[in-house]
């Protein structure tokens, strides 16, 4: 590997994150998958969590949704609910998030739906992002507001994702582990 090509792997996020590599040897160790539907992140959680060797035990897949109409034709997010609601909305992560988990056969979903900037979007500011978790224990929401520019938007929704993954599979409530 060049110089050059060493420099840029040193500095890449999504390769070091040791989240995503406890969230794959936790993963691993319980025998759950995990996929993805992503809006604002475009890919990029589902490649954080394949830049962990191991990954594809874990892994199944994802669903890059980024226009609104591929929400409901590749995950499932119901046409009332965008329509109502909004791409990024509560209900529309929700679904994102169960989308994925049904449509990849995964144990668990995340969907990430947001306002990554530079302008607001259908009254949501920048930084608004909305994050589904679906798994065996049901299906929780969170929205975050979160501050930067468009990449910090979009890397601390990935590493919130991961964080919050980690924390339904890795400890707490022991219904949520399968």
């Amino acid at each position: 590997m060049t110089a050059l090509g060493t420099d840029v792997a040193a500095a890449d996020p999504l390769t070091a994150a040791p989240e995503a590599v406890e969230l794959v040897a936790t993963l691993t160790r319980i025998g759950q998958t995990v996929a993805t539907a992503e809006s604002l992140t475009a890919g990029l959680l589902a490649a954080t969590i394949a830049g962990v060797p191991g990954a594809s035990l874990v892994l199944r897949g994802g669903l890059i949704v980024y226009a609104t109409d591929l929400k409901h034709r590749l995950a499932g997010v119901s046409e009332h609910t965008l329509a109502a609601d909004g791409p990024v909305a509560a209900g529309t992560a929700e679904q994102l998030a169960v989308g994925a988990r049904t449509e990849c056969g995964a144990d668990w979903g995340i969907g990430l739906t947001g306002v990554a900037g530079p302008d607001s979007q259908n009254g949501c500011p920048v930084g608004t992002v909305f994050l589904g978790l679906s798994g065996p224990g049901g299906t929780e929401v969170m929205r975050l507001q979160l501050a930067g520019d468009r990449w910090t938007i979009r890397m601390n929704a990935v590493r919130t994702a991961v964080a919050e993954l980690l924390r339904r599979v890795g400890g707490g409530d022991p219904d949520t582990t399968g």
